[in-house]
C-alpha cells in the first residue's frame, strides 16, 4: 500500500500473533466476563487478563508495590490519574512537550481550583530547560507531570534529574509514556514514579482500544469512572482495591489478550532498540546533508525514532499531502496535538512534517523517502 511512516500516531504493521491471538480469543466460545462468576468462562477471561497484567509489570520492572490498570487508551489513563489525583489548591507542574491528552484535563482541572505551571523548551532543539522547575515550585505543588518523550521532536525526558527533583521536593511524578513503552526500558524499581500512562497501540504492537496506568498503591487516587466491579454490588462507592478502583465495567478482554501477546513478541526481539537507534542515526544523518530541510530536536542525547522536519518554507500539510499522492509515504504534518511544543520550536504557523518508525521500518524505505525529499527539495 506504501510506506508508512506515522508509527508516533499508530503502529500499522503489527505481529501476526496479535491478529492471531484477538481471533482465538472472539472465535473459541470460552472466554467470559472477568471477575463476573466462578464459571470456567469468566475464569478462563479472568486468566488471561491477569497474564498480561503480569507481562506489563515484567517490561516496566514494576514492584509488587505497583499495579496494572487498563483502560482502552492512554488518554483515559492519563485523565484517570491527574483527575484522581489532583485536587482544588493544589499546583501542578508540566512542560511544553505535553500532548492534548495532558494539556486538556489540566486546564479542565484549572477551572476546578487547580493551579498549573508550565516548563518552557528552547527553539529548534526543544530542550527543556530544567531550571525552571526549581523557579515555578510552589509550596503547594503535588504533582510533577512530564511527557517520558516528545511525540514532536523525539527527546527524551532527564528521567534521573527529574526523579531527583521529585524525590528532593516530596511530589508525585507522573509519565506519560505513550511514545517510550515499548521504545526504551522504563524501570519502576526503585518505586519514585507515582505512575505510567501508556497506550497498547503504538510501540506495544497491540490493538487500538487498549491502554493503562501502572500505578504505586500508595498514591491516593479517586475514581473518575465508577460502576460495576463484579464483587461489592451492594456498595454505593468503587472499591479503593486496585485495580477495581480503576477499572470500572467490564475490560476489553480480546484486546488484553491480544496486546499480552504483542509485548510476549516485543520481549523476543532482542535487537530491536538497537535496530532504531541505527536507522534513526542514519536518517539524521542523510538529512542533515539536504540544506532545504530543517531538523527540529536534540540530537546529542537518548531519543525515540520520531523526527519533526519542514522543507524550506513550504507549508507541512503540503509537502506531507505531496509524499503521500507522488510517493506514497505516509507522514504525519502539522500540529501533533501537541500546541506548546510547536510555540516552543517556531512552528505555530506552518507545524512539521513528522516521520516515525518502528520495528518493521526498514533502510531502504528511509531511502525512498530521502530521495523524495530530494525531489520535493529540488522541484521534480
Amino acid at each position: 500500500m506504501g510506506i508508512y511512516f506515522d508509527n508516533a500516531a499508530t503502529t500499522a504493521q503489527k505481529p501476526a500473533v496479535m491478529a492471531q491471538k484477538m481471533a482465538e480469543v472472539i472465535g473459541s466460545d470460552s472466554y467470559g466476563n472477568p471477575s463476573r462468576g466462578a464459571h470456567g468462562y469468566s475464569l478462563n477471561a479472568y486468566r488471561l487478563v491477569a497474564e498480561t497484567r503480569s507481562q506489563l509489570k515484567s517490561l516496566f520492572q514494576a514492584t509488587e508495590n505497583y499495579e496494572v490498570a487498563f483502560t482502552n487508551n492512554a488518554t483515559v489513563a492519563l485523565n484517570e490519574v491527574l483527575k484522581g489525583l489532583l485536587h482544588s489548591g493544589d499546583h501542578v507542574l508540566t512542560t511544553s512537550w505535553e500532548h492534548n491528552s495532558v494539556l486538556r484535563p489540566l486546564y479542565q482541572l484549572e477551572q476546578q481550583g487547580v493551579t498549573l505551571d508550565i516548563v518552557n523548551s528552547q527553539v529548534m532543539t526543544g530542550k527543556l530547560n530544567y531550571h525552571e522547575f526549581e523557579e515555578k515550585l510552589r509550596p503547594e505543588t503535588t504533582v510533577v507531570m512530564c511527557n517520558h518523550a516528545s511525540n514532536v521532536t523525539g527527546n527524551v525526558l532527564d528521567l534521573a534529574w527529574i526523579k531527583a527533583f521529585c524525590q528532593k521536593h516530596e511530589l508525585f511524578l507522573v509519565l506519560d509514556c505513550s511514545q517510550t513503552a515499548g521504545v526504551i526500558p522504563i524501570d519502576l524499581e526503585d518505586e519514585q514514579i507515582a505512575a505510567i500512562c501508556f497506550t497498547g497501540h503504538k510501540s506495544l504492537y497491540g490493538p487500538q482500544g487498549t491502554g493503562g496506568i501502572c500505578v504505586r498503591k500508595d498514591v491516593p487516587l479517586e475514581p473518575v469512572l465508577t460502576g460495576g466491579d463484579g464483587m461489592r454490588s451492594f456498595s454505593k462507592t468503587q472499591p479503593k482495591e486496585l485495580p477495581t478502583l480503576l477499572e470500572a465495567g467490564t475490560v476489553n478482554v480480546p484486546g488484553i489478550a491480544a496486546l499480552g501477546a504483542s509485548i510476549a513478541w516485543l520481549r523476543e526481539q532482542s535487537d530491536a532498540h538497537d535496530k532504531q537507534a541505527t536507522l534513526s542515526d542514519y536518517f539524521v544523518e542523510e538529512i542533515k546533508r539536504i540544506p532545504e530541510v530543517a531538523l527540529y530536536g536534540d540530537f546529542s542525547a537518548a531519543r525515540v525514532p520520531v523526527f519533526s522536519l519542514n522543507l524550506a518554507e513550504a507549508d507541512s500539510a503540503l509537502v506531507s499531502d505531496l509524499l503521500w499522492s507522488d510517493f506514497e509515504i505516509a507522514t504525519r504534518p502539522g500540529y501533533h496535538c501537541a500546541p506548546l511544543m510547536h510555540e516552543a520550536l517556531g512552528t505555530a504557523e506552518r507545524g512539521t512534517v513528522r516521520f516515525s518508525f518502528s520495528s518493521f521500518t526498514t533502510k531502504e524505505e528511509i531511502d525512498q523517502a530521502l530521495a523524495a525529499i530530494k525531489q520535493l527539495v529540488n522541484g521534480k
